[in-house]
């Protein structure tokens, strides 16, 4: 694994600069952290794996959440659904991926991870506490618990967003 995460690009004018209040250099910096999170993930853990950070975002969704249907690992991951339905058929041709059941509604489609499956999202555990490591070193305990928590808060309000 390479522990080099390559610098964060500079804007020419800092958001300290431009008189932006508190919250809106936060979600700024929430932004920049949802973009380049994706490389220390895919160096420290999906490569590794040999899968790709779209079928180690699956894994991780159906390890945590359970069976779920493509729309919705579409919308908890934010990918396109053509791009989720790629992954899944992959995914299940491996033999990682196997269709679900859902008894309440028929019309929906859900998959769930295999036993091969469960294994890798096993394994992806030490990798993501290997770069969680790295990326926390000199983060004192009580911030990352308040960083969690706000994390959590925040995270259950964008799931109530709506345009």
């Amino acid at each position: 694994m390479n522990n080099q995460i390559p610098p964060i690009p500079k804007t020419e004018v800092a958001v300290a600069d431009l008189g932006l209040d508190s919250e809106v250099a936060l979600l700024i910096d929430l932004l920049k952290l949802g973009t380049f999170i994706g490389g220390p993930m895919r160096e420290g853990v999906a490569d590794p794996m040999n899968i790709t950070t779209t079928d180690l975002r699956i894994v991780l969704a159906l390890g945590g959440e359970g069976e779920l249907a493509g729309h919705e690992l579409s919308g908890i991951m934010g990918v396109a659904p053509m791009n989720v339905s790629r992954a899944l058929a992959s995914l299940i041709q491996r033999g990682l991926v196997e269709p679900g059941f859902d008894q309440t509604n028929r019309r929906r489609k859900p998959v769930r991870l295999t036993d091969a499956g469960q294994a890798l999202f096993a394994r992806t555990l030490p990798a993501m506490a290997n770069v969680s490591t790295d990326l926390f070193k000199g983060v004192p305990t009580r911030d990352r618990e308040a960083f969690r928590r706000t994390a959590a808060t925040v995270l259950s309000r964008i799931g109530r967003w709506t345009i």
